[in-house]
C-alpha cells in the first residue's frame, strides 16, 4: 500500500523568478523617476537665476524707450554668484512699429549637460 501523501502547496521557481523581475522592473523605473526629479530640482534654481536676468535685459530695452536694432548681440549677468551669457536676438516684424525680441540663455554648467537654460521672447513697439 501506498502512503498517502498531502497535497504540497508553495510557489514553483519560475513563480518566484517571475515576481523577481516583475519587482526588478518596478524598481528600475522608480530609480529612473526619482533620478529624474533630482536633476530637475538642481537644475531649478539655475533656470530661476536666469530667468531674473532675462527679464533684466528686457526690461533694460524697454526703458531705452527705443526701438531695438535689428540684429544679434550678447551681454552678461551675475546672479547669486554665477555668471550666466544673455543672447538678445532682435528681428521685424511685418509691422515696421514693432520687433520681436528673444532672450535666450544656455546652461553655464557643462557638467549639467549644456543645453538652452532658458528662452524668453516678447514684441516691443515704438513709443
Amino acid at each position: 500500500m501506498r502512503a498517502h501523501r498531502p497535497h504540497q502547496r508553495g510557489f514553483t521557481l519560475v513563480e518566484i523568478l517571475v515576481a523577481l523581475a516583475i519587482v526588478a522592473v518596478a524598481l528600475s523605473a522608480g530609480l529612473q523617476a526619482s533620478g529624474a526629479l533630482t536633476r530637475a530640482a538642481e537644475r531649478q534654481p539655475r533656470q530661476w537665476l536666469a530667468q531674473l536676468c532675462a527679464e533684466n535685459e528686457l526690461v533694460r530695452l524697454r526703458l531705452l524707450r527705443q526701438l531695438p536694432p535689428v540684429g544679434e548681440s550678447s551681454s552678461s549677468c551675475e546672479q547669486a554668484g554665477q555668471t550666466f551669457t544673455i543672447r538678445l536676438r532682435v528681428n521685424p516684424t511685418p509691422n515696421p512699429s514693432f520687433r520681436r525680441v528673444e532672450a535666450a540663455i544656455d546652461n553655464p554648467d557643462p557638467a549639467a549637460g549644456g543645453g538652452r537654460l532658458l528662452q524668453l521672447s516678447t514684441i516691443m513697439g515704438r513709443y
